[in-house]
């Protein structure tokens, strides 16, 4: 008896499979691969032939076949492959494990902090594998970043306080931070500068000769990202009160100012106390102590330092101030205010979330 071919076999799906397999072919996180072997399952289910499919993917008739028999022989998993041979682990999963351990809950003698070569030693793990694991698990023990916790007993609302007119100004008043950087220095570099090339940066000499020094007092509106500044040479209460004074000239008469201040003694000499409590329209906000980060004039601070006083090489003090008012100028046409996101809550979780990992109650 002739037999002819056998019959291939059809792609059946449930409406439960169909509709399975169809968020992985809609899907973008998904391997490419595995939604393209989808897609081809779904045709196939449709009564699209194995030519058919082939020419759309740009594949070979056969690898339509394997996928289709890998489906019908496993299922939704079948798509994802088989397991390819290769070398097996060098250090299992307890190896590893005691390597993290070591570096995160013991230090090294006669060292302050762990390095891949260190170790490598302790552990006779290769160095390249040290590094491999240093990487994967993101640990970092050359590096540390500093942190200062407040011990103001108004700490929280003093928070609340702050952040509340961040995200929720008042009407008819400016918000303004304000503080001084002093002590900022009229370096000339001894030698001209190296300029900058295709393949190396720019050279600057690390000595210098001091030329004196002005303290840059600041007011940045939170609202509109504008700062009010001037420079002065000294930074007591003297120049604080003429810093106001210049001010209460600069904003019209018909707004409020709610101050945000720190602690240095300067924003609370008697003689400043006393002149903004006969002016009824100041309203002082005082950050915690060791908080300045809450000051968001501490981040215009940075931005000024980093773009036009750090790499500056100037003659005397009156060049510094011309840049520092240029500067000034410039942003002030440019101005564009600083995104506040974090809320008192955010803020007090993490601090609380900080403290127990310091008194050893969470890890």
């Amino acid at each position: 008896m002739i037999t002819g071919r056998p019959k291939k076999f059809e792609t059946k799906l449930s409406a439960t499979e169909r509709e399975a397999l169809q968020q992985i072919a809609q899907s973008r996180s998904m391997p490419h691969g595995v939604v393209r072997r989808t897609q081809m399952i779904l045709l196939s289910a449709d009564g699209e032939t194995n030519s058919a499919i082939a020419r759309r993917f740009g594949v070979s008739v056969p690898t339509v076949a394997h996928w289709r028999k890998r489906y019908q022989a496993h299922g939704q998993a079948g798509l994802y492959g088989e397991q390819r041979p290769g070398r097996p682990r060098t250090h299992d999963d307890e190896r590893v494990a005691g390597l993290l351990n070591k570096v995160l809950q013991s230090r090294p003698k006669h060292a302050t902090h762990w390095t891949v070569r260190r170790v490598a030693t302790e552990t006779g793990v290769p160095k390249s594998t040290v590094h491999r694991f240093f990487r994967l698990f993101g640990l970092q023990p050359h590096r540390s970043k500093s942190f200062k916790l407040s011990n103001d007993p108004f700490f929280v609302d003093k928070v609340r306080d702050i952040v509340g007119l961040y995200l929720n100004p008042p009407d008819k008043a400016l918000v303004l931070c304000v503080d001084e950087k002093s002590q900022i220095q009229a370096l000339e570099r001894t030698q001209p500068v190296l300029p900058m090339g295709l393949g190396y940066v720019e050279g600057v000499t690390h000595d210098y000769v001091r030329h004196g020094t002005t303290t840059l007092f600041a007011a940045l509106d939170v609202k509109s990202g504008k700062v009010i500044t001037q420079c002065k040479a000294r930074h007591r209460h003297q120049e604080f009160l003429a810093f106001l004074r210049h001010l209460d000239e600069s904003v019209p008469a018909t707004l409020d100012l709610h101050l945000i201040v720190d602690n240095y003694a300067t924003h609370k000499h008697p003689k400043v106390r006393a002149w903004l409590a006969a002016r009824p329209r100041y309203h002082v906000h005082y950050t915690p102590t060791y908080s300045s980060w809450l000051n968001q004039v501490e981040r215009w601070f940075g931005l000024i330092t980093q773009q036009s006083i750090r790499r500056g090489s100037f003659r005397n003090v009156k060049e510094l101030v011309q840049r520092i008012d240029a500067y000034v100028k410039h942003h002030n046409h440019h101005a564009s205010p600083f995104q506040w996101t974090a809320t008192a809550d955010s803020i007090l979780g993490k601090i609380e979330r900080l403290s127990k990992v310091i008194s050893g109650t969470q890890h």
